[in-house]
This record gives structure tokens, sequence and C-alpha cells, in this order.
């Protein structure tokens, strides 16, 4: 039998689990989920179906076969919901075999490659869509029109208002930016014929219902959301006042894949700081990335890479912000 190894105190009991957080995220998941099952139908369905369960069959396949481990993981939900995540950030007209290419990368690279889940370094479902976006950008980069319940693989595709930003800052044509829909229009998902963007972007406000389900249930806590937007806000107005060549803030935050990522990627609690401090520091450093790729880089989105980015930071930062150990002092 182990040594049980018992901390200082105080000791605090919490009813948090593992399956009480990764089914918390997904129920906060469901109304952005509805809403893309509103204006992609069966699109939608096909993609966050195919990527749940493939994501959920590799995780026990490389348990039982690779790593020949006969414990059973696969009903804690961190696989279903990293499977729901990497759906969410697809297009609605992918193809199922790149799906399936994408959850061996999000469950087989980003997560059992290092040991599972708790160990891993880089957020799954993100390295599941970037690779994806690296070996396949003509498919990863082909946004169906909003409203084509029926349509899978042959839907209309258009222009994202991303793209749009993006065309605008290139050619310095600020006309461009007329093709934008209003603000409220992106708040609600209405993109007026054009690109509706990933499965999980298309309804801001169905996010952020999302993010006041999980505040209440205190799965997360709002430092990383609210630093992270909060940082895109202020940097793009400065850019927006000193350039009207570049979208307005509102426009900027509500477009693309910035909320999905700062509500529920960048969140993770693998992945991110530990301390509130720490939390405030990544969320601003996310925020200023994804600022700097959106307008130049080589991407209209820059939110997955940045918080991949700051991922590999998360180490350094819970370094710089440990709190001051307090009784006996230690030798360095």
């Amino acid at each position: 039998m182990g040594k049980l190894i018992v901390s200082l105190s105080p000791h605090a009991h919490g009813n948090d689990t593992v399956e009480r957080n990764m089914y918390g995220v997904m129920i906060a998941l469901l109304p952005a989920l509805l809403v893309s099952f509103y204006y992609f139908g069966i699109g939608s369905a096909i993609v966050c179906l195919t990527s749940v369960t493939a994501c959920v069959f590799l995780e026990w396949a490389i348990n039982k076969f690779v790593l020949r481990n006969d414990r059973c993981t696969i009903l804690d939900g961190s696989a279903a919901l990293t499977g729901l995540l990497l759906g969410m950030n697809l297009p609605s007209n992918l193809p199922i075999w790149i799906i399936l290419i994408g959850a061996l990368f999000a469950i087989g690279v980003g997560k059992m490659t290092f040991g599972g889940l708790g160990q891993n370094i880089f957020n799954p479902a993100l390295v599941g869509r970037c690779a994806l976006l690296v070996a396949f950008p003509a498919q990863m980069t082909t946004w169906p029109v909003a409203g084509q319940q029926m349509a899978y693989t042959d839907a209309v595709t258009g222009a994202t208002p991303l793209s749009i930003m993006k065309t605008a800052i290139k050619d310095g044509d600020i006309t461009v930016l007329k093709d934008l829909p209003d603000s409220f229009s992106l708040l609600i998902g209405n993109h007026a014929g054009i690109g509706a963007g990933t499965i999980g972007e298309v309804c801001a406000l169905a996010l952020l219902i999302g993010l006041a389900f999980m505040l209440w249930k205190k799965i997360i806590t709002w430092h990383i959301p609210v630093s992270i937007i909060g940082t895109v806000f202020v940097f793009s107005g400065i850019m927006h006042l000193a350039d009207p060549i570049y979208a307005d803030p509102v426009s900027v935050i509500l477009s693309g894949g910035l909320m999905l990522g700062a509500i529920f990627m960048a969140t993770d609690y693998v992945t991110s700081p530990m301390t509130p401090k720490g939390q405030l520091i990544y969320g601003v450093c996310i925020g200023f990335l994804t600022i700097i790729i959106r307008n130049w880089g080589a991407y209209p989105e820059g939110m997955s890479f940045a918080i991949l980015i700051m991922n590999a930071f998360t180490p350094l930062i819970n370094n710089y912000v440990k709190p001051r150990r307090f009784g006996e002092e230690v030798e360095k």
C-alpha cells in the first residue's frame, strides 16, 4: 500500500469533480450549439457528432491498445468536451475524413501524448484545429453562409466578417467595411448573406449566456474572459481612432472566434494559470496577440494561435506569480 501524504492545514472540502466541471461546460455550450443547428442545420450536426464520437473512441482506443491501460477515462466527460469544442471550431461543411484527422491530433497528440487529462501542455481541441488549419487551409477557410439547413458539403460559401476586415486592411480600402453586418446582427448571429465562420462562433449572445452559466456555477472565474475581451476592446479601439481602416472595437469583439476562445478555450483548467493575477496577465497577452495576428498575420483569425502561444507560457506565469511562502526559510 502506498504512503498517504497529507499537506499542511487548513483543509477544505468542496463538491468540485472533473465530471461536474466537464459536463457543466458542455451544458454552457448548449445555447451556442442549438443556435448553430438553427443556422447550419445538418452540417453542424454531422460535424459535431463526428468530432465527439471520434474523440471519445480515440481516447478509449489509445488507452486500451497503445498505453495498455485498463482504466476507463471516457466517462469523465473530458474527451467528449474536447470533441465538442473541436467541432465548434470547424466549418459546418468540413468533410468527415478531415474531422477524423483533427480528432486524432486533438486526442492523440494534444492530450494522450502528454499522459492524458491534467498533464497536457496545450489545449487539445485547439491543437486539432490548428493542425487542420495548417494541413488543409482551403477546406478550413471555406465558410458556409448561414441559413442552409439541409446543405452540407455543397453549401454556398462567402467571406466572413474577419475576412472583410482583413481585406480592408490589406487593400487600404475603408469602403470594404460597409459589407460588415451591424453590431446587433453580429451579436445574434444574423450575418446577412456572408460567411458565418465556424460552428461555435456564429452567435455571440449564445456564448455570453454560456459564460453567465459558468460564472453562476463557479466553473470558471471572470479573470480570463474579461481580460481578453477588455484588452481586445482597448487596443482595437485605439487603432480604430488612429485609422478608421481598422474596424470598430465592438465589431472586432463580436466577430470570429474571440468570444468562443475567451470563454471556453482560454479558460481550460490545465493550460491556464492558477492564480487570479496570473490569469489576468495570461488574458491580456492573449488579447494583445490576437489583435496582432488578426491585423498583420497570415490568417484573418488569431485567437487559436494566441491561446496556444500563451499555453506554452503558463508554467512561466505560474512561477512568476506564485504566492509568498510563510514559515520555515527554505534554502536556495
